[in-house]
């Protein structure tokens, strides 16, 4: 299994994470679709003006498949700012909500991440 995690600075678009979040709506079905994608999570860092996603696959990216537009990039402008790739090395599960973009009010709360260096 693997996992792809990219990112995006909005500092230098007109995109915003609310924005984004509202785009969610409308762009999350066709990636239930997609073969060989476990969970895809869109993530946003309010504080720092983040906006990216988690895509959690069974393996390597089917080369034969297409995949649904990236419309975060679509709307934001430019390609990810960070992307990087990781062999998972154990899982455990506990989903419970669908995320912030699907309740009634957007949160304006933000999670803090500890960043490695």
């Amino acid at each position: 299994m693997r996992v792809d995690v990219v990112w995006w600075d909005l500092a230098r678009s007109h995109q915003t994470i609310e924005s984004l979040e509202r785009d969610l709506r409308d762009s999350v079905e066709p990636w239930h679709e997609v073969r060989g994608l476990r969970l895809k999570l869109w993530i946003a860092d309010r504080e720092r003006g983040r906006w990216g996603a988690v895509m959690w696959w069974d393996s390597d990216v089917p080369a034969d498949q297409p995949l649904p537009p990236n419309r975060a990039a679509e709307l934001i402008g430019y390609a990810p700012d960070h992307r990087s790739a990781f062999d998972v090395a154990a899982v455990a599960e506990g989903i419970d909500a669908l995320g912030l973009a699907f309740s009634a009010e957007p949160s304006t709360t933000s999670a803090h991440v500890t960043e490695l260096r």
